[in-house]
């Protein structure tokens, strides 16, 4: 990996407004470097999540504490009208409640006093092409599912040494295996929970296999309330959080944690922290123009999100420098870039 030209593409993703591309780039640069030195420079090798560590190591060492949480989840980039692949395939999209089409990517971030840095990633792959007896449409799936690659990422982040004492995840993660895996590594967990997941309250009712779902459970206010779920042997509590949506209805959440010395307000305001990886996808398909390449191979599309996943990492080094959250410093670019239009066409009309 050549620094300098990693540096270049990634401070040309967080500066342009438009399409990113080879030429857009060189013509940034007045040409000192040729669309071609960067068309190489994205083909030349495969940039992983071990790439990405070796990036942002040594930010995370400055400020990573025992009480770090690790936080995952998944996101989708549509890109309807891009060639069909192994990476650009269907993808059920949970937010939309539809299939799209595009690139699936499940990310780890590290949150530690009002810092967010990612420190590993995943690009969904289809490569096994099935035909679905169903509706005899031919179809795609992964080598292995998202909750197997979450496991492997977090045995990475330990392999790292990274600090951290929860793993926050949604309801889409909270299986009984990742809960199994999690505590099995001396970390503890909050995750979101169905509605429908069962839960008995002593040890009796779970011999009796007397169980009930946790939207019918009578919660005490603001409090835990302690039992086994079903399909997991340990003890854990469970928390319900009433809050009101934007449009003043009331939303229900349901919260599950192995830490069994926690309360309802440690649970609630640990899970909150969670809401950063949404924040970190808005600005990494907002800020680092992760949809707008125009890159064609596997290699290439794959390593432009590597890119734009590092860029989204130095805005928020910028961002914690400036004390100006992400968006602030876009708009600060695109209002500069806007001055900067309106006085060269104004240069063309005395001009003219």
């Amino acid at each position: 990996m050549k620094k300098s030209d990693l540096e270049l593409y990634t401070d040309y993703l967080l500066s342009t407004f438009g399409a990113a591309t080879a030429t857009g780039l060189s013509a940034m640069v007045d040409g000192d470097v040729s669309h071609d030195q960067i068309t190489r420079f994205l083909s030349a090798q495969d940039y992983t999540s071990k790439d990405l560590w070796q990036q942002v190591k040594r930010t995370i060492r400055s400020v990573e504490r025992d009480d770090g949480v690790l936080i995952f989840d998944d996101t989708i980039q549509e890109k309807a009208w891009t060639d069909e692949s192994e990476l650009m395939c269907w993808h059920f999209d949970h937010c939309s409640g539809r299939t799209v089409r595009g690139i699936n990517l499940l990310n780890a971030l590290y949150y530690c006093n009002g810092t967010s840095i990612p420190v590993a990633f995943e690009l969904v792959k289809k490569p096994i092409q099935y035909s679905c007896l169903a509706t005899k449409k031919l179809k795609r799936k992964s080598e292995k599912t998202k909750n197997e690659m979450m496991r492997e990422m977090i045995q990475v982040c330990i392999d790292n040494a990274l600090k951290f004492r929860f793993v926050l995840m949604d309801s889409w993660f909270s299986s009984e295996g990742n809960f199994e895996f999690i505590t099995g590594k001396g970390r503890h967990f909050i995750a979101a929970l169905k509605d429908n997941r069962l839960i008995a309250l002593s040890e009796e009712d779970k011999k009796k296999k007397h169980f009930v779902r946790v939207d019918e459970l009578d919660f005490p206010e603001q409090s835990a309330v302690r039992g086994w779920l079903k399909g997991y042997a340990k003890e854990v509590l469970v928390v319900r959080q009433v809050f009101k949506n934007k449009d003043d209805s009331t939303g229900i959440l349901h919260l599950v944690c192995s830490d069994l010395t926690g309360n309802y307000d440690v649970i609630t305001t640990t899970y909150k922290k969670r809401w950063q990886v949404e924040v970190f996808h808005k600005s990494l398909k907002s800020n680092a123009n992760l949809a707008k390449s125009p890159t064609r191979t596997l290699r290439t599309q794959s390593n432009h999100v590597f890119m734009a996943i590092y860029a989204t990492f130095k805005l928020e080094c910028l961002s914690i420098t400036s004390k100006l959250n992400p968006f602030a410093l876009c708009r600060k670019l695109l209002i500069n870039a806007s001055r900067s239009a309106y006085a060269q066409l104004q240069l063309f009309r005395t001009a003219a």
